[in-house]
């Protein structure tokens, strides 16, 4: 059974920075189309960032802020988020396309 294990989301003040990992298991990370997707309060639910092979793409509200990274040799999936902003809040999803869903990691900017 393929799990995604998220940590790394807080509160954090505007302009901050977040690192949010995602621990894969049973899947390579660098062999599967990997995604970070953010839900807030009464919204759906967005793509954020997505890694494939060598290729990264990013919705246009976190373009230059946010970048999208792993590490095989860890299995982790990392998403860098800098110069966070309120609207950045949200529950922060690790995706494995067509596999599985983590568990979500709380992301609060706030003053």
């Amino acid at each position: 059974q393929v799990q995604l294990v998220e940590s790394g989301g807080g509160l954090v003040q505007p302009g901050g920075s977040l690192r949010l990992s995602c621990v894969a298991s049973t899947i390579r990370v660098e062999l599967n189309v990997m995604s970070w997707y953010r839900q807030a309060p009464g919204k759906q639910r967005e793509l954020v960032a997505r890694i494939a092979g060598g290729t990264t793409n990013y919705t246009d509200a976190v373009k230059g802020r946010f970048t999208i990274s792993r590490d095989n040799g860890k299995n982790t999936v990392y998403l860098q988020m800098n110069s966070l902003k309120p609207e950045d809040t949200a529950v922060y999803y690790c995706n494995a396309l067509w596999r599985a869903w983590g568990q979500g990691t709380q992301v609060t900017v706030s003053s």
